[in-house]
C-alpha cells in the first residue's frame, strides 16, 4: 500500500495527477480494504471536497470564473460557502488564515443511516466523530486525513 501511495504522491508532485484525482484514488484506497466483520458501504461518488481559504471572496471568484460554480449555500456562522453546478454541491470553502489546504472529502453513501454507518465504521477500527448528523460522520485515515460518510446525493 505504501508503495501506491509513493507514486501517487509522485505523480501529483510531476503534474500527472490533479489534486482532484489524487484525493479521488486516496479515498478509494482508504475504503478499499475488506474486512472480515463488516460489510462495506456502497460509495457511488466523491460526494465534495472541502478547501481552507484565506479569502472567501477571492476564492468563490475564481472557482466561479474558472468553473462556472454557482453559490448554492451559505453557512455565515463557520464561514463555509457551498459551490456547485446544477444544483449539485461539488466544493465547500472554508474560511481560516491558513491557505490551501484540503479540509476533508466526502463519499456518499447509499442507504447512510446512522446505525449502519457506525456500525461499519467501528466494525472497521475507525472511530466516527459526528459532526452534524445532516451531514454525516467525519474520521481520519491513517495519516490524518479528514473523510466524511453520508448519504449519497442524486
Amino acid at each position: 500500500m505504501e508503495k501506491i501511495i509513493s507514486r501517487l504522491v509522485r505523480s501529483f508532485e510531476k503534474g500527472k495527477l490533479t489534486r482532484r484525482e489524487l484525493v479521488q484514488t486516496l479515498a478509494i484506497l482508504t475504503l478499499s480494504r475488506p474486512t472480515a466483520t463488516a460489510q462495506r458501504p456502497q460509495i457511488n461518488n466523491v460526494d465534495h471536497v472541502s478547501v481552507v481559504v484565506s479569502n472567501m471572496a477571492r476564492s468563490v471568484d475564481f472557482y466561479q470564473r474558472v468553473f462556472g460554480f454557482s453559490i448554492l449555500s451559505e453557512d455565515e456562522e463557520n464561514e463555509i460557502v457551498r459551490l456547485g453546478v446544477d444544483g449539485k454541491m461539488l466544493l465547500s470553502l472554508r474560511h481560516e488564515n491558513t491557505t490551501g489546504v484540503i479540509d476533508h472529502f466526502a463519499f456518499g453513501m447509499e442507504g447512510f443511516d446512522v446505525e449502519s454507518a457506525t456500525g461499519m465504521l467501528e466494525a472497521s477500527g475507525v472511530a466516527p466523530e459526528p459532526v452534524n448528523i445532516d451531514y454525516g460522520f467525519h474520521f481520519k485515515d491513517p495519516d490524518g486525513a479528514i473523510v466524511q460518510l453520508s448519504q449519497a446525493r442524486p
